[in-house]
């Protein structure tokens, strides 16, 4: 199933994605008339806690009255919003390898622009990346993001005005469910709600900064509407192998990076019986894979401009589309 948050007439809904993306089923409705209200159906984060037995009630009522047209919208014609527009939790990972050795050296090389040295911009450029370091094998390393400044597809991301350097990052994840501690990762598919693809905004100028003090990020990632989520959730059943997807990046047509899920240090499955030793994961979290390799302009030297349209396609999941704009 793929299953969507949109808003119609001012009321907030959740429903099903069908006729290849392009119709979204109205869940709560479809049950009411047919004599069968359910409160699984008022917000995505009732759906997932609805269990399976919720998710076969989503089921059941699509099956029941999909031929009906009036429950269907054209997908075109509602406002598609976050899929849960308020996470419980959001914590988002370095897992591709790619990035983790060139990002760092995308920040030397904004310092050195910032003072003008170019010398020193000529000696990061002649650098081999060198080696992983280790740390990034022996744990999934992850940091805890701003649950409240999360948007959705087709939305318009301010540019923090206290920033010169915007950036996209190409990121899927996954929405968790059953709550749970301790979980080993033989168990850790039964916590997997379905997946999304994520563009963590950011402004990297700010980030270089902040990441000198060997803490955060914090005002470099953290900004309204800076977490976008979207287009919607895709549940396990229909994307199959989630490590063989296919991920782009876009800005204004152009293709910036073309990749592939594989190669994650540390699968979803490891990376929550990480985060759930002693600690309870609850449902509706989600986590983020971390950028694909190339798949942000730190790494290839190409940042965000006023109006830029970005969107970010993963194989199976669809297509977030977003625009960024400066602030006065």
């Amino acid at each position: 199933m793929k299953l969507a948050t949109f808003r119609t007439g001012g009321a907030e809904r959740i429903g099903m994605v069908h006729a290849n993306d392009t119709k979204v089923f109205d869940l709560a409705t479809a049950a009411e008339r047919a004599g069968q209200a359910d409160p699984a159906f008022a917000s995505m984060l009732s759906l997932i806690d609805g269990g399976e037995k919720a998710l076969d009630a989503a089921r059941n009522a699509f099956a029941r009255s999909a031929s009906d047209a009036s429950l269907s919208s054209d997908v075109s014609a509602v406002e598609i919003l976050a899929p849960i527009p308020e996470p419980r939790q959001m914590r988002d990972g370095m897992s591709f390898p790619l990035h983790i050795l060139q990002a760092p050296k995308g920040q030397l090389r904004l310092a050195a622009r910032a003072k003008g040295d170019m010398a020193e911009l000529a000696r990061i450029d002649a650098e081999p990346l060198g080696e992983l370091p280790e740390v990034y094998r022996k744990v999934p390393i992850y940091y805890i993001t701003n649950r409240f400044s999360v948007r959705g597809t087709n939305t318009t991301v301010k540019w923090p005005r206290y920033s010169q350097v915007m950036d996209y990052e190409l990121e899927f994840g996954i929405i968790t469910k059953n709550r749970g501690a301790n979980i080993p990762a033989s168990k850790a598919k039964d916590h997997i709600f379905g997946y999304t693809i994520f563009n963590d905004f950011s402004a990297r100028d700010a980030q270089r900064i902040e990441m000198e003090g060997r803490l955060g990020p914090a005002k470099g990632k953290s900004f309204d509407g800076g977490n976008v989520l979207g287009p919607w959730i895709v549940t396990p059943d229909e994307i199959g192998d989630p490590y063989k997807l296919k991920m782009e990046a876009r800005v204004n047509g152009e293709v910036r990076c073309s990749s592939i899920s594989s190669g994650m240090l540390f699968p979803f499955e490891e990376i929550i019986a990480h985060v759930t030793k002693d600690e309870t994961l609850v449902p509706g979290e989600f986590i983020g894979s971390g950028t694909v390799g190339g798949g942000c302009g730190l790494e290839i030297g190409r940042y965000l401009e006023h109006g830029d349209m970005i969107e970010l396609e993963v194989e199976k999941i669809g297509v977030l589309k977003n625009r960024v704009e400066r602030q006065d």
